[in-house]
């Protein structure tokens, strides 16, 4: 039977399923939020920079308030932005007040960059041709080192990061008191990032994945290999996608607005090795696909494209 959680370092237990908030649209968030609380789930996503913590809040509090659930029954998230790589406390502090918590159950750095803290917008500052402004001097492991206080304040149980490739990872557990209690990938079939995920595994620092589906009109939910195990166990691609992670051991976010799928997104079936396999044939030969590319002005992190170095400057001895 599939597990419904996962014990992380922190002994903290974080829900096999949980609901994500990215690229929701204004208006439709904090209604999406609090049915998926009234359905049973208990992890919930969110982060500063996708402008809407103050809808998740609203919808958890209206979930709150109608019984469905109580604050200390839920596990939520959310992430430190760019700018804010100077300022933890500070983005922490702003994030709290937006969904109107005391305390957030992990609190993750949402990528290893920084950028202007003091630029011509508050999430996202360009340069006048453009491009993100970018602190190229900065160093992630100082920005860890802040959220490693932050656990100390209780506005945090536990600390995490995203979008982490091996290579900064080991350079942030050369210096971390504290090691991560997930680092949160994009992950699919199309993506499985097993060196990334054998790291953690190793480490102890619980993966989990965002766009387990790849992406809207994607080809992953009607590939060979996907729609092949729907068959085999009489589901649909969606559910494969999604217990795929689950059959690895790591959680899986599930973002939709519309309350079917919300529901049906909570059903995850038993995987077995044969099923796997057919899965794992998608990106058999290197046949990998990433779907989330930001555009930072360079290639950060990804290890398909920077052939495993690291941002310049990123990290002092």
């Amino acid at each position: 039977m599939a597990p419904s959680t996962f014990k992380l370092n922190t002994g903290q237990e974080m829900p096999a399923v949980g609901f994500g908030t990215w690229q929701a649209a204004p208006g439709e968030v904090a209604a999406a939020v609090t049915h998926a609380l009234k359905v049973g789930y208990k992890l919930i996503d969110a982060a500063y920079c996708y402008g809407n913590e103050d809808e998740v809040g609203q919808g958890m509090k209206a979930a709150f308030d109608a019984g469905y659930c109580k604050r200390e029954d839920i596990f939520v998230m959310t992430k430190l932005w760019n700018t804010y790589s100077t300022r933890a406390e500070l983005g922490l502090s702003k994030s709290l007040a937006a969904l109107g918590l005391d305390y957030v159950d992990l609190y993750l750095v949402h990528w290893a960059v920084g950028m202007n803290p003091h630029g011509n917008d508050d999430k996202f500052p360009k340069l006048p041709d453009g491009s993100r402004d970018i602190l190229w001097d900065h160093n992630h492991v100082a920005t860890w080192k802040q959220m490693e206080g932050l656990v100390k304040t209780g506005k945090t149980k536990s600390v995490g990061v995203c979008n982490y490739s091996v290579p900064y990872l080991e350079q942030l557990l050369k210096h971390a008191e504290i090691v991560p209690a997930i680092n949160q990938i994009e992950n699919s079939p199309a993506l499985p990032q097993q060196e990334v995920v054998d790291f953690c595994r190793a480490k102890e620092i619980h993966v989990v994945a965002y766009s387990p589906l790849g992406s809207t009109g994607g080809p992953l939910l009607k590939s060979e290999p996907v729609t092949k195990v729907a068959e085999r166990k009489g589901c649909s691609p969606g559910t494969v996608l999604l217990s795929y992670h689950v059959a690895r051991g790591v959680t899986v976010l599930a973002k939709s607005v519309t309350e079917s799928r919300i529901t049906s997104n909570l059903e995850i079936v038993d995987l077995d090795a044969e099923d796997m396999k057919i899965l794992d044939s998608y990106s058999a030969g290197g046949n990998v696909t990433r779907f989330v590319y930001p555009p930072f002005g360079i290639n950060f992190g990804f290890p398909d494209k920077l052939e495993g170095k690291i941002m310049p400057n990123s990290v002092t001895a």
